[in-house]
């Protein structure tokens, strides 16, 4: 009993800030996302005849697909924290954006 929750603890995933798997880069969205969608519902709310208090359940649709969208993303390749979660190679092909990669150093001649 003991080594299948210790097995359902090492799969559980968890999230990293040096990992760039889509899972791991979906999880900023959602503040940018909800202050977006707020301008656009206070813009909405200066130009036409819907308040913000008849267009705020947009904000609830906003957060469910941004976490439904977080939450269904690929994590294959991440890079858990301190060796804990899910962790495999990355896929081939794949780079780290390029503030993760190291810089290019000249040599002197």
């Amino acid at each position: 009993m003991s080594d299948f929750l210790e097995q359902r603890v090492a799969d559980r995933y968890v999230p990293s800030r040096t990992c760039y798997c889509s899972r791991c880069r979906c999880r900023g969205l959602l503040g940018p996302a909800l202050v977006i969608t707020l301008g656009v519902l206070f813009l909405i709310g200066e130009f036409t005849r819907w308040d913000f208090g008849r267009t705020w359940p947009v904000l609830l649709i906003v957060i469910g697909v941004v976490k439904v969208v977080g939450s269904s993303a690929d994590i294959h390749g991440h890079i858990a924290p301190f060796g804990l979660g899910v962790s495999g190679p990355p896929p081939a092909g794949s780079t780290p954006p390029p503030e993760a990669q190291p810089p290019y150093e000249v040599p002197h001649v």
